[in-house]
């Protein structure tokens, strides 16, 4: 099963296709409401840290060098993704950003991140439950009759 996770600006109109919506920013968005947005959940433990995101936005940093951190970041701290791939179980989940430009944002990275995860999640359940040497304790030992 295929997870929808679509990146969309706060300041789009809300739409019913949306699903979950959630504001993964440290920020919140200049000159909106909380009541207009239709929020799911405002999540920033997903969001790049102040000081890389400081770092980025004041260009002392490359984007790549960001993409680099902020993909550290999240793989030093799995668990900020737990709420964001719940959403992604029960539907299309839209990750919210202010950020002018979402394909140079953070947005992408942290959707591949999410996808990622989810994935080596599935793949996990796929393993069988027990190992093979539970296995002979099944078979079936008794001598054959004559």
């Amino acid at each position: 099963m295929g997870n929808d996770i679509v990146l969309k600006r706060i300041y789009q109109p809300v739409d019913t296709e949306d699903g979950a919506r959630v504001l993964v920013d440290r920020l919140w968005p200049r000159g909106k409401r909380r009541e207009s947005l239709a929020l799911t959940e405002w999540y920033r433990d997903a969001s790049p840290s102040p000081a890389l995101r400081r770092q980025y936005h004041q260009a002392e940093i490359s984007a790549d060098v960001f993409a680099a951190r902020y993909r550290g970041e999240l793989r030093d701290a799995p668990e900020s993704l737990l709420p964001l791939m719940r959403h992604a179980r029960q539907g299309r989940l839209t990750l919210l950003s202010a950020a002018r430009d979402l394909e140079g944002s953070h947005l992408p990275l942290l959707r591949d991140a999410i996808l990622q995860a989810l994935s080596e999640e599935n793949a996990a359940d796929r393993e069988p439950a027990s190992p093979p040497c539970y296995a002979a304790q099944f078979k079936d030992t008794s001598p054959p009759e004559a």
